[in-house]
């Protein structure tokens, strides 16, 4: 079997502890950025070396970066620092002959619209058509990043290979007993309050996607720029990861709404608009554009790549195996107030 290459992996969450165990499963050797040092062990025993920093820390980003063969990003779609430091270690590699491949997490809250969850929107983005993308208005959430990581691309060439991934709202129980944020911020925000809400009118539209599905599609986007040329990956950065699923917010808040009222935890299982006094319960400022807004997508290079949907659908997932975490829960909920990849 030949040797895989070596991989540095910032941000093991969520996202990405899912990607590290697929990394590790298939014999890559990986070098994991921890922020914590009591988080060290338990990557370590995974099979990861680490390296204890922060995103801050731009020497120590940019030499990994240098030193390896592929980085993946999955800490943030919003901190230019490290993104930078990231490119910046590419480069090193670039002027020394070597070749580098990157994947950065970005998310759909960059092709949000304005609806305020008044209504379905008709457009879909495809990552085939990358030109629809590439018309996203440069002040929508994350796209600076994106712009940035662009124009570096750019200037690296061939010897950087470089994607960019738009998760979707993601959901399921990730590695830890980790869960994801949109849908459990909401239901946190309804065992408070005493109801399952949503902001805006609740009639948009989100794509959907399983963690484990979302860590495949990872890795099916590596293998690709491994044994594709540089020059061809150039051609198009965007991949989309979705499952075929899309559900109103209202839709999101009723199933929400059913599933505690089952558990007793709500008196009521209709959901209801949240008044904007309360967007600091769920996502502050953000509020609209992480659980408003219609965000439609679909993975049409991943398809075309073989890759498929194989996890529980959303609601499912939700009753089955997230649901006994969030109702375990002892801290008072007071919103989400960290960086939203999605």
């Amino acid at each position: 079997m030949a040797s895989k290459g070596s991989v540095f992996l910032i941000g093991p969450g969520f996202i990405g502890l899912e990607i590290l165990g697929k990394l590790l499963h298939e014999g890559y050797q990986v070098t994991t950025l921890v922020r914590r040092e009591e988080a060290r062990a338990s990557i370590e025993k995974l099979g990861s070396r680490t390296i204890l920093g922060t995103l801050d820390d731009g020497n120590l980003i940019r030499d990994n970066a240098a030193a390896a063969d592929i980085t993946i990003h999955a800490a943030t779609a919003d901190h230019q620092p490290s993104v930078d430091s990231v490119l910046n270690g590419i480069a090193d590699r670039a002027k020394s002959g070597k070749s580098s491949i990157y994947i950065h997490t970005s998310g759909c809250s960059e092709i949000t619209d304005n609806s305020n969850g008044e209504y379905v929107c008709d457009k879909i983005y495809t990552d085939d058509t990358p030109k629809d993308i590439d018309g996203v208005a440069d002040n929508a959430p994350h796209r600076s990043i994106d712009l940035a990581i662009l124009k570096r691309r750019k200037e690296l060439g061939a010897k950087a290979k470089i994607s960019i991934v738009f998760p979707p709202l993601i959901y399921g129980l990730g590695q830890q007993g980790r869960l994801s944020i949109q849908l459990p911020t909401m239901a946190r925000f309804a065992i408070k309050h005493g109801y399952a809400g949503y902001v805006g009118k609740g009639k948009a539209l989100w794509s959907h996607i399983h963690v484990s599905d979302l860590a495949r599609g990872y890795m099916t986007i590596l293998h690709y720029m491994e044994s594709t040329a540089g020059v061809e990956v150039l051609q198009n950065p965007y991949f989309f990861i979705e499952n075929g699923e899309e559900y109103s917010w209202e839709r999101c808040a009723a199933e929400i709404g059913k599933a505690l009222y089952k558990a007793g935890k709500i008196q009521d299982p209709k959901p209801k608009e949240i008044t904007p006094d309360l967007y600091s319960y769920i996502f502050g400022d953000w509020s609209i554009p992480v659980v408003g807004q219609n965000a439609r997508c679909r993975a049409n290079r991943l398809r075309a790549l073989g890759w498929k949907p194989s996890a529980k659908k959303t609601f499912d997932s939700l009753v089955e195996d997230e649901l006994s975490i969030l109702l375990a829960e002892k801290t008072d909920f007071a919103g989400y107030a960290a960086p939203v990849a999605s």
